[in-house]
C-alpha cells in the first residue's frame, strides 16, 4: 500500500511539471494550444497466453489501472498527437487444469507510447483513436494454486521474466475535460523464463480520466 501511495504521488507531481517543460521548452508549435497532460483510471482485464497447458490462464482476472499521460501534437498542420506517460497496472489471468485452480497476479510499472488521431465532432466532443506499444517491468505479483494451497512470488522463481512489451491499440472518447478509452495491450515479449515455452500476456482496459 505504502508503495502505490508513492506511486500515485509521484504520477501526480509530476505531469504537471512535463507538461510546463514542454510549453517552455517546446518553441514553434508546441505552445499549450497543443501539448495536455491528463490522470487516467480504470479496469484491467488480463489474461495469459500459453503454449504450455499448466500456465495457460485463459480467464480474465480483473485488476487496478492508474497512471498519467503527456501527449503533444506532431504537425501545427493536423491533429495527430504523440502521448506517453507512466501507469501502475495490475495484470494476470486465471487458468483450470484438470479441475486444479490457479490464478496468477501480475503487477507492473508500464511505459506506452501511442500516436492518436483527434476527429472532433463538434467543439466539445471529439473521438481520438490510437495506436502504438508499451514497455513494461514487473514490480510484484502472486501465483496462487489452489489445488495445493500454495502461493509464490511470479517474478523472483523461474516462472515468469519481469520485463514485458507488445502493441496497444483502442479509442478514446473526450467530452470538455472529461475523457474516457477502451484499449488492448497484446503481448509480444516471451515472459517465460524457459526458453523453450511460451507465455504472453494480453489485456483489455476501461478507462476514465481528464485532461488538462
Amino acid at each position: 500500500m505504502k508503495k502505490f501511495a508513492s506511486l500515485l504521488l509521484l504520477i501526480i507531481t509530476t505531469l504537471p511539471c512535463m507538461a510546463q517543460y514542454g510549453r517552455v521548452a517546446g518553441s514553434g508549435f508546441a505552445d499549450e494550444h497543443n501539448l495536455y497532460y491528463g490522470i487516467r483510471l480504470g479496469w484491467a482485464l488480463g489474461a495469459i497466453s500459453s503454449d504450455v497447458q499448466g500456465v495457460e490462464a485463459g480467464t480474465l482476472r480483473s485488476g487496478l489501472h492508474l497512471g498519467g499521460v503527456v501527449g503533444i501534437q506532431l504537425s501545427s498542420e493536423h491533429p495527430v498527437y504523440l502521448e506517453s506517460g507512466l501507469s501502475y497496472v495490475e495484470k494476470g489471468g486465471k487458468g483450470d487444469l484438470k479441475g486444479m485452480k490457479h490464478t496468477y497476479s501480475l503487477k507492473y510499472l508500464l511505459l506506452p507510447v501511442v500516436v492518436k488521431y483527434r476527429y472532433e465532432l463538434d467543439d466539445a466532443f471529439s473521438i481520438q483513436p490510437f495506436l502504438g506499444g508499451y514497455l513494461a517491468t514487473g514490480i510484484g505479483g502472486k501465483i496462487r494454486n489452489y489445488a495445493e494451497l500454495e502461493s509464490r512470488s511470479a517474478f523472483s522463481g523461474e516462472d515468469f521474466r519481469r520485463f514485458d512489451g507488445g502493441l496497444r491499440l483502442g479509442c478514446g472518447f473526450e467530452y470538455q475535460i472529461m475523457y474516457a478509452e477502451a484499449c488492448f495491450d497484446f503481448g509480444l515479449a516471451n515472459i517465460s523464463r524457459n526458453d523453450f515455452d511460451s507465455s504472453h500476456t494480453r489485456c483489455l482496459y476501461f478507462n476514465l480520466g481528464v485532461n488538462f
